[in-house]
């Protein structure tokens, strides 16, 4: 996959350490991208609290690893919910780089858990405005520079397992992930004219910082000590163990690359044979 060579990418929510979206992030860079490394930086209120953003300072340190491994990394933070400054981004990333040719959104709200009754209208919004209406605010500006670049381009959305089954305590999850595998064959459809490919990636479980928190919140919810839950996760997996970011990683690698220059709209899962629609 030498065909990276000389590519920008920019990759949302890649600004927290040990996350999918750093794992992507490191390994287009590895591959010869130039990337663009963001996050919303800030924490904002309850639902964008330090716990679950990328802050800044991680943004830059992972820049710093980027660097360190002969890789050409930049970081710009940004609130994928505000049109204006996913536009400021594509352009400094342009100005820095030279052009846009893969976005991934990857910046997403995976740990608002609420029973269904009793899911407030302002958790679904925060869910919803980042997870979906995010994925289409970045989608469509790097459709717009792509276009206007004449070269083509791929779009890679990081939905879930979620985006093909349901899951108790995620209405907003899982009716997000499904709303982002529709955008992707709706781009694709659209878009495949002016050669910008559009596909997503459907993970099933992983145990980042983010799958560590919902191992614990589903394994109270179900009664069961933490290691319990986590052993029943590898016990119903036809390859028998949890993902890894770097599973993830290799599949948009993969995606981005010439090698799968006759593939959109698709939905790609990675998850170990767990999910197979």
């Amino acid at each position: 996959m030498k065909n990276l060579k000389g590519k920008t990418a920019i990759v949302t929510g890649s600004g927290r350490k040990k996350g999918i979206g750093e794992a992507i992030a490191k390994l287009l860079a590895k591959r010869g991208c130039n990337v663009v490394i963001s996050d919303i930086g800030t924490a904002t209120g309850k639902h964008f609290s330090k716990t679950h953003i990328g802050t800044t300072s991680e943004m830059k340190s992972i820049v710093t690893e980027i660097k360190k491994a002969k890789g050409n990394a930049i970081a710009i933070a940004c609130d994928v919910r505000k049109s204006k400054q996913i536009e400021a981004m594509i352009a400094k990333t342009v100005k820095k780089f030279g052009s846009l040719d893969i976005m991934v959104n990857n910046a997403g709200i995976g740990y608002i858990m609420e029973p269904f009754t009793e899911f407030k209208e302002k958790s679904w919004d925060a869910v919803i405005d980042v997870n979906l209406k995010g994925a289409f605010l970045c989608s469509q500006h790097a459709a717009r520079q792509m276009t206007k670049q004449g070269k083509g381009g791929s779009i890679i959305n990081i939905a879930s397992q979620a985006a093909k089954s349901g899951f108790p305590f995620a209405a907003a999850y899982t009716a997000s992930k499904h709303g982002m595998i529709g955008l992707t064959r709706s781009n694709a459809v659209e878009l495949g004219k002016d050669g910008i490919r559009v596909n997503a990636v459907c993970p099933n479980h992983i145990t980042t910082g983010l799958g560590h928190w919902q191992n614990k919140f589903f394994s109270d919810k179900l009664g069961l000590d933490y290691e319990t839950y986590l052993q029943g996760i590898v016990d119903r997996n036809p390859l028998g163990r949890t993902g890894l970011v770097e599973d993830i990683a290799k599949a948009v690698a993969f995606l981005a690359s010439d090698e799968a220059s006759y593939i959109t709209g698709e939905a790609m899962n990675v998850s170990g044979g767990e999910e197979y629609h």
